[in-house]
């Protein structure tokens, strides 16, 4: 069975830090590609930073947000920074073969989501 089990999410204050994780099983996470996003209350869905699965590299986006994954767990982690009330949102992971993009509909699979909630 195919997963992809999204955690670490939870309630922290502003200039807080928390790290994501997205746990893959099911597939061979070599092969794929994982990307994060977000939807935040009465937003739509919109695409963080993803990484091919083999990646050793980190990724960061305003030197806030760093991907990286672990291979050697299937794991992909997210870590955020200096975290901002607007930052509050579930945060989903998914897979998918294509590359690296936030367009949602190259991805095949997804995971359920953590929350994470920044208040003020």
């Amino acid at each position: 069975e195919v997963q992809l089990q999204a955690s670490g999410g939870g309630l922290v204050q502003a200039g807080g830090s928390l790290r994501i994780s997205c746990q893959a099983s099911g597939f061979t996470f070599d092969r794929y590609v994982i990307g994060w996003f977000r939807q935040a209350p009465g937003k739509e869905r919109e695409g963080i930073l993803c990484i091919r699965s083999r990646d050793t590299s980190t990724y960061s986006v305003q030197d806030r947000f760093i991907i990286s994954s672990d291979s050697a767990r299937n794991t992909v982690y997210l870590q955020m920074n200096r975290l901002k009330p607007e930052d509050t949102a579930v945060y989903y992971c998914a897979a998918n073969t294509a590359g690296c993009s936030a367009a949602e509909g190259l991805y095949t699979y997804w995971g359920q989501g953590t929350l994470v909630t920044v208040s003020s």
